[in-house]
């Protein structure tokens, strides 16, 4: 009985500190974030659909990084040369994931044929890939697509795979309205796995999915009604993503406006509350409401669009200081570069005209190779000191 009893204690104990370390290591992780990184677009003309990059301490407030111009060009990784609806996510093996809609909208608004895949370890240098629908899906329905809206990444911690879930419209009749499809991307993100299939389906136009898992292993799917009468965000909640049996439309609309939007994108603050943020794209600016339960959300505040920072749908992800330090000390040297490169001709001598060529060529070096804090920061003192 003795012996039993003393089991008992030992492993009344051992589980004791096995939570113990598990909530220290969940409190460590989340005290590891510092900031916020905002991924989005800035408008319809090309010189707009380029990827560009806000930082916030808050989740509310966003500062655009490099002047609000873009950080990743466009021309280099896509075929249209222009992307819009950039998703990143933090993935569950050291790598940060971006999908994004591969399309210049002056083309008009079914003129896209996909999307590009893209990975980085450092959230600076990615690797991409575009991938075309009526090459790689040539003989399938999917070779008929006259758009590919929105495409997102998850985690299917089933297949233990990324999803990638996106919006296809056809022009064969095969998909008459926007539906929503997936498809696992490979191991190394540079391509889809076999043929997309429907993720779900509400008998209507569906664009802009967005999902997020809570801490009940509860999967909420938000979207955008886009072809019914009363457009706007609405959610369903499942604890499968493929078994469709256990899909529940949620009553209501999402947003806590009566104004037209689209974009919507979810993530978590530091304190655990959930933060849905959509483009007001008639009404020029961004709204962001706050849930505790992730069913009903309360505005918080409207973002101007305007001056340097005019997000156009994207979505946020949180960063560890770390990271932060690295994106602000890159910041700073494409800032200095900037400058560098802008600085008037007549201000400069013959030989500052070649040393300033130098410095840049030595800039962009740094800038596009697998970079430190340390070297960005000293390459930034370089420039300043040289213009002076």
């Amino acid at each position: 009985m003795n012996n039993e009893l003393n089991n008992n204690m030992i492993m009344k104990k051992t589980l004791f500190s096995l939570f113990v370390c598990l909530m220290a290591t969940s409190l460590q992780a989340k005290s590891d974030y510092a900031a916020y990184l905002f991924t989005y677009f800035t408008g319809n003309a090309p010189q707009q659909e380029q990827i560009c990059y806000a930082l916030s301490t808050d989740g509310w407030n966003y500062t655009p990084m490099n002047n609000g111009r873009p950080v990743i060009a466009s021309d280099s990784i896509a075929r249209t040369k222009c992307v819009r609806d950039p998703h990143i996510l933090r993935g569950e093996d050291g790598w940060f994931y971006q999908v994004i809609t591969d399309m210049r909208s002056s083309l008009g608004w079914s003129s896209n044929r996909g999307m590009v895949l893209m990975r980085s370890r450092d959230l600076i240098h990615w690797q991409h890939h575009a991938i075309h629908f009526p090459e790689r899906y040539k003989g399938t329905m999917f070779e008929h697509v006259t758009r590919v809206w929105a495409p997102q990444t998850i985690f299917d911690k089933e297949a233990k795979k990324y999803m990638v879930y996106f919006s296809i419209l056809t022009d064969d009749g095969s998909c008459p309205y926007d539906r929503v499809y997936y498809a696992y991307a490979n191991a190394d993100f540079s391509d889809l796995e076999g043929e997309p299939k429907v993720l779900f389906d509400v008998n209507n136009a569906a664009i802009d999915t967005d999902i997020v898992q809570d801490d009940e292993g509860l999967y909420h799917v938000f979207f955008k009604t886009e072809g019914q009468r009363q457009k706007g965000i609405k959610q369903f909640i499942t604890t499968s993503l493929l078994d469709q049996s256990k899909w529940k439309l949620q009553d209501g609309m999402c947003q806590d406006t009566n104004k037209a939007v689209e974009g919507g994108g979810v993530f978590r603050l530091f304190d655990g509350t959930w933060v849905l943020m959509y483009d007001c794209y008639t009404s020029g600016h961004y709204q962001f409401c706050k849930s505790t339960d992730l069913k009903t959300f309360k505005r918080v505040q409207d973002t101007q669009t305007i001056g340097a920072f005019t997000p156009r749908h994207g979505t946020v992800i949180a960063i560890t200081q770390k990271e932060l330090d690295l994106l602000q000390a890159w910041d700073a040297l494409q800032q200095a570069r900037n400058e560098l490169r802008e600085r008037a001709v007549p201000t400069f001598t013959l030989k500052q005209l070649d040393g300033r060529k130098a410095l840049l060529e030595e800039t962009e070096h740094v800038i596009n190779t697998q970079g430190t804090i340390k070297a960005y920061k000293n390459q930034a003192k370089k420039i300043q000191k040289f213009l002076k």
